[in-house]
């Protein structure tokens, strides 16, 4: 089967420092990947240049078929349409009310739509995330955990095929985090949407991932299930499993 999104080759570095010298993956569509890996080897980066909002020194990378980097900039709309990105630290603006958050890329990707189907996509979005009568409040009156649930509102108001996840549990108390992870799989299950999560937390990237790709040497190490990564004798594995290799 043909991937839905495909990392093929990519190279980048900057400055003097690189990121990856031959990193390959393969994601398929409905299908959540958590990337796992210490700090500073590019699974953040992997989100940005898939959103084209950088670009690799070398490699491809294909999205449902088409390789994003050769996409005129006009026509990347399109794609970034197909997107949503829950970002680190959720990235609310503080100016707006949590209805203007949630209805902002509505505004932005879809101009024909009226006021009435905005706020009618807003209200059904605040409810899957379980924040209904928030709408009016400031970001500012919100929790941690309230105000990444109000993210991920925003991220799903398109109706998105794909959720790009940025540290979703990052700062969250267990109980925030266990509501996270819920909406996580509760999103691929109702809307069938493919997933790519970069997390430092292994609770989380076991709970919600069908398979982890561990990020190490400047490519992807190892790619599994939860059981393969268990059973497997890879050395790199088993030390970042077993905190050797650090965050």
């Amino acid at each position: 089967m043909e991937p839905f999104i495909r990392f093929e080759k990519i190279q980048k570095a900057f400055d003097e420092k690189v990121i990856y010298t031959d990193l390959t993956l393969d994601i398929q569509k409905g299908e959540t990947i958590t990337i796992i890996g210490g700090s500073g080897t590019g699974k953040s980066v992997m989100l940005k240049l898939l959103l084209v909002l950088m670009k690799p020194d070398a490699g491809k990378i294909f999205f449902d078929g088409k390789n994003v980097l050769e996409i005129p900039n006009d026509e990347l709309i399109t794609v970034r349409k197909r997107v949503g990105m829950l970002f680190q630290g959720g990235a609310l603006f503080d100016s707006m009310t949590v209805f203007d958050n949630v209805a902002y890329p509505l505004y932005e990707h879809y101009k024909d739509y009226s006021d009435e189907k905005v706020a009618k996509i807003v209200h059904e979005k605040l409810e899957v995330i379980g924040l209904p009568d928030t709408a009016d409040m400031m970001p500012a009156d919100l929790s941690g955990g309230m105000k990444k649930r109000i993210a991920l509102a925003r991220a799903i108001a398109t109706d998105p095929e794909v959720i790009l996840y940025d540290e979703p549990t990052t700062g969250l108390d267990p109980t925030n985090t266990n509501r996270i992870n819920d909406l996580i799989l509760d999103l691929q299950k109702k809307f069938k949407v493919t997933s790519l999560v970069v997390t430092h937390d292994m609770n989380s990237a076991f709970k919600v991932s069908n398979r982890l790709a561990l990020l190490y040497d400047k490519k992807i190490e190892f790619i599994g299930t939860k059981a393969e990564i268990d059973k497997s004798d890879n050395e790199v594995v088993r030390k970042f499993i077993d905190g050797q290799i650090g965050e």
